[in-house]
């Protein structure tokens, strides 16, 4: 068996899965994705207060102030178009953000409204700042149905039928293969927590910090093991990054000899998100990747 084989699919399809197929037989996927959280996340925390620490703010407001413009002009520069998933608070605190990355080629989601943990909410709250979101980026885009990532990469079962409910058009959020697939009839663009930047270089001075930010070089190598292994057995490398974090100059540099690297291999489809999750819902993966949302220990009884 090379290294490219697999195994056949034994019997029981919850535990074996055929190898994924790309269009024009290419090995694997990539897309390039940005959270584009600025301020959002600090003024979540501090809702129920009024915020007094001007540090943080400051930190995260260099993601729209010049973080977001310099990723711009490396995507431009490698010929990459990617999604900018951005909160509705952000969407409204900087209302030239979303048409300026429609103007340039790239795809906007939706991305909470305060960048709330879904999985702590009602559903009713759910909806009211979904709701909120979407008429956010209707007035400035005229867009509707777009996709959506959690905030923190997480859902509850409510929270996932509700995007879906309200018209999104894919989600990119949970784990659950290394290539898109469908969970409760949604096509998910799976993430990955190995390439978030903030898993290396996330640091405000506060209680959540346990390290310093790691070395650049490392994590530089370390993802480029990552899209390797991702290429060898023909999943999705999904990129995830902030404006506040790899909006600055150390990793935007280790952006630069990432794409670089991807870049000299011919075997790989550059997408946004949006046109991963069209070619597999027309595709015949779609009916081989498909599962229940539940939590807990055994999967609901079909009907």
């Amino acid at each position: 068996m090379t290294e490219l084989d697999f195994p056949r699919m034994h019997p029981h399809s919850r535990i074996s899965y055929p190898a994924y197929q790309w269009p024009q037989g290419k090995s694997c996927a990539v897309n390039f994705t940005l959270d584009l959280d600025a301020e959002s996340p600090y003024l979540w925390v501090a809702r129920e207060q009024q915020p007094l620490s001007l540090g943080e703010l400051e930190q995260r407001r260099y993601g729209p102030r010049q973080g977001v413009a310099r990723i711009l002009a490396l995507l431009e520069k490698h010929g990459i178009q990617g999604c900018f998933y951005v909160p509705g608070v952000v969407a409204a605190t900087y209302p030239e953000l979303l048409p300026t990355l429609l103007e340039a080629g790239h795809e906007v989601g939706y991305h909470g409204y305060f960048h709330e943990r879904l999985d702590t909410l009602s559903p009713a709250l759910q909806a009211e700042y979904l709701e909120r979101s979407i008429e956010i980026f209707r007035r400035q885009t005229g867009l509707t149905g777009l996709g959506y990532r959690a905030p923190s990469f997480e859902h509850s079962v409510d929270s996932l039928r509700g995007i879906q409910a309200a018209g999104c058009a894919y989600d990119s959020s949970l784990m659950g293969f290394d290539h898109p697939y469908s969970i409760e009839g949604l096509v998910q663009v799976p993430v990955t927590w190995t390439i978030d930047d903030a898993l290396y270089f996330r640091y405000t001075n506060g209680p959540r910090d346990k390290t310093h930010p790691a070395n650049p070089a490392d994590v530089l190598q370390s993802w480029i093991e990552e899209f390797e292994g991702v290429r060898q057995y023909g999943g999705l490398c999904m990129i995830t990054v902030h404006d506040w974090i790899s909006g600055r100059g150390q990793r935007l540099r280790l952006l630069d000899a990432l794409f670089a690297h991807i870049s000299r291999c011919n075997d790989v489809w550059w997408a946004r998100p949006r046109e991963i999750a069209e070619y597999h819902a027309a595709s015949p993966n779609a009916a081989l990747f498909d599962v229940p949302a539940y939590v807990g220990e055994f999967a609901p009884t079909a009907k």
